[in-house]
């Protein structure tokens, strides 16, 4: 029986190469032919015996130990591979891969692939959110190498953070059905909003919230998790997420979310709007900053552009439009008032009432409301597993509108 596919897996120097051995366990036990490139600090943790023995093939790990056939051996495993995961990568192999440096048998090899390249950040949280590897991985994901990001857990220093490489499955799952999704298409599009907006005053100030963008972000990698291709379109955040299958666009203003938003919304079938757009904007910028001594007393203010409505009121049959609703005073009232208002198929409340939700915060507890008024409540949790909650509904939603609309 022939093999699925052709894994090339790259190994570098720290602890979670163990997980690896599982990785490579797992292609193996479903069918794929793997092989393993591994740097020489990468065989300090795990053994050259252990690796050839899962996955049946001779390890690559010298760049001048060429086989007996002779051949350019970084040459022919980039011919010879499908896909190509590295994990864990290291700081130093992702410096290399973005500098085009090759010194050792995995940077080398991975200079001559031109297959899809999956990268698994693996390091101390302090060493993942430095300016340089954020850097060179915003700049391998601009250039198509697609991020798989660190998850936050026990890491190997005896701290708590964002570093630690996802579990085999995770990754097993999201190689597996980027193949998939490969060979046979990507079957749905979604467009999320996430983040605030700011409305600039003058230079230097600006009207805009609290909103850390979290929410939209996390439920943007529930999609691509999914193998949904995600158009995020975000305000002004610190936040980061790099998946193969999110394309993401920054924006500032209400104005420019809403120019970024309307070409995406004529093909996205799910459209998700959880930005927290500001409600007003300046009539007027100032072109220099206001000083005290100008003595002005008060800023004109207009309304901002509907982003929600005028993407909803355009909506076709097959889409399914949710969105976001966030309240401090008779919640329920407002929300389902805001849900008819804007035409929505769905809305998403969201109380600053409730202890351990909103904005600031890493959890969130929420309510999920059809057009009927039907309510499904989606209990305390953090934003990740509520947007994990929302997007299983969603899409269970979408499947049946789609399903009778055929």
């Amino acid at each position: 029986m022939s093999a699925k596919g052709n894994i090339l897996i790259g190994i570098t120097g720290g602890i979670a190469a163990y997980k690896t051995l599982s990785l490579i366990r797992l292609f193996v036990k479903s069918g794929y032919e793997v092989k393993v490139a591994a740097t020489k600090n990468a065989l300090q943790f795990v053994t050259p015996l252990t690796i050839e023995t899962l996955s049946n093939h001779p390890l690559y790990a010298n760049t001048f130990n060429l086989p007996s056939e002779r051949n350019v051996e970084h040459i022919s495993l980039s011919d010879w591979a499908d896909i190509v995961v590295v994990a864990p990568a290291s700081a130093n192999i992702i410096g290399k891969l973005a500098s085009g440096i090759a010194d050792d048998a995995l940077s080398t090899l991975l200079l001559a692939v031109n297959k899809p390249v999956f990268i698994a950040p693996s390091m101390n949280e302090k060493m993942f959110s430095n300016f340089a590897v954020q850097r060179n991985l915003n700049y391998l994901q601009s250039n198509g190498i697609n991020i798989i990001n660190p998850e936050i857990g026990f890491l190997a220093c005896h701290t708590e953070g964002n570093g630690r490489m996802p579990e085999p499955e995770s990754i097993f799952y999201i190689v597996t059905d980027f193949l998939k999704q490969k060979k046979e298409g990507i079957k749905f599009k979604a467009l999320v909003t996430a983040g605030p907006t700011y409305e600039p005053i003058d230079p230097v100030r600006f009207i805009g919230n609290y909103s850390s963008g979290l929410m939209g972000f996390s439920l943007a990698e529930a999609l691509a998790n999914k193998g949904i291709y995600v158009e995020l379109v975000s305000g002004p955040t610190t936040l980061e997420l790099h998946h193969p299958l999110v394309h993401r666009t920054d924006v500032k203003t209400a104005s420019e979310m809403l120019d970024a938003c309307e070409p995406i919304a004529k093909y996205a079938d799910i459209l998700i709007m959880a930005a927290a757009v500001a409600d007003y904007t300046p009539t007027e910028t100032k072109l220099h900053k206001i000083k005290k001594e100008d003595k002005t007393e008060h800023i004109e203010l207009k309304p901002t552009v509907d982003i929600l409505k005028t993407i909803a009121i355009k909506k076709k049959k097959n889409q399914l439009v949710i969105g976001f609703a966030l309240e401090t005073d008779n919640e329920l009232e407002n929300a389902i008032k805001k849900l008819h208002a804007k035409n929505a198929d769905y809305i998403v409340l969201n109380s600053l009432n409730e202890e351990g939700a909103g904005f600031g915060v890493s959890t969130n507890k929420v309510s999920l409301i059809d057009a009927s008024e039907k309510i499904i409540n989606i209990p305390l949790q953090s934003k990740k597993k509520v947007a994990e909650s929302i997007i299983e509904h969603v899409l269970q939603i979408y499947t049946s509108k789609k399903n009778k609309k055929t």
